[in-house]
């Protein structure tokens, strides 16, 4: 199944306290219990950004998740292809 990239602008997000974080992981856990095709992998957060990695069919399903939960989803894109450091022969 594709993966994506999810940036979202979410001012402060960098400064969420433990329970500001734990409060939207429930909410958008709450969204994906009714779309089972889409699975959250993990966020990157920065200071007034979320990079969030999402599993799913397709981008219209990551954009109906975001709706759903009130979340932006600034740009939506499909990851091509995952390299690291092993990728150059090491």
């Amino acid at each position: 199944m594709p993966k994506f990239i999810i940036e979202r602008t979410v001012p402060g997000a960098g400064h969420w306290t433990e329970e500001e974080a734990r409060d939207i992981s429930a909410k958008s856990n709450d969204v994906l219990d009714d779309m089972p095709e889409v699975q959250w992998q993990e966020s990157y957060v920065v200071d007034d950004k979320l990079y969030c990695v999402y599993v799913a069919p397709d981008a219209d399903r990551v954009v109906e998740h975001a709706r759903r939960g009130g979340f932006p989803a600034d740009k939506v894109s499909e990851v091509r292809r995952v390299i690291d450091p092993t990728s150059g022969g090491r």
